[in-house]
């Protein structure tokens, strides 16, 4: 893996939530059905793939055996060590390396497929962010994509926007409810986009953060 530009690898810094998200992260995708979504978004995978905000590694032991390398980018410093751990325990070969989504420290055209996971809630530019992704795809790779977005219902929509003009990216490092990914993909220039909506959890009160998608789509 050669580098193309430099990045700012300690330009994302959220350590209160980091170390939440670290200790409790794993509890929370079980009780939620989040690890068997992650285990669906990744099953079809093989080859080089780029991982983009990997957070504490939570993917890394869900890699299906086809897939020839991980090359994960988390910005977070604290996050990153935990995602070294985490490397170290994979079946795959995964090396987690520092770097911003909008500025990937990676060659053009290197990768067969990229994964975002609950990751473009968070980035400062999903737009400058995506094209990063579709620049290191290979022509016909794929983007598989795992995020909670904008809700459907009215109420809770303007709720969301509420929460994002005011606490919610302060308290969860830098999450906003209410974006529109499907649309930000389509925007990017991804062709073949297919995913389906889902309500995490499934039962219960939703929350801000309940309307989810699962998909892929391919960079032409």
């Amino acid at each position: 893996m050669a580098a193309r530009r430099r990045s700012a690898p300690e330009a994302v810094h959220h350590p209160v939530f980091a170390r939440y998200y670290a200790r409790f992260a794993p509890a929370v995708d079980e009780r939620a059905g989040i690890g068997a979504h992650r285990t669906e978004l990744l099953a079809p995978l093989s080859g080089r793939v780029v991982e983009v905000g990997a957070g504490s590694g939570l993917n890394f032991g869900r890699y299906p055996d086809a897939v020839r390398e991980v090359v994960a980018v988390e910005p977070e410093p604290l996050l990153r060590r935990a995602a070294r751990d985490a490397a170290a325990r994979a079946a795959v070969p995964v090396s987690v390396v520092p770097g911003v989504a909008e500025e990937l420290p990676l060659d053009s055209g290197a990768f067969d497929a990229a994964v975002v996971s609950l990751v473009l809630c968070s980035v400062r530019d999903p737009d400058r962010a995506l094209a990063e992704i579709r620049r290191v795809l290979r022509p016909g790779g794929r983007l598989c994509f795992y995020e909670h977005v904008r809700a459907g219902g009215t109420a809770m929509a303007l709720t969301q926007r509420t929460l994002d003009r005011t606490v919610w990216p302060h308290l969860f490092g830098g999450c906003h409810t209410a974006r529109d990914t499907v649309a930000a993909i389509g925007a990017a220039g991804f062709t073949e986009v297919s995913l389906r909506r889902l309500r995490v959890p499934e039962g219960g009160v939703p929350t801000p953060v309940s309307a989810h998608v699962l998909g892929s789509a391919r960079r032409p």
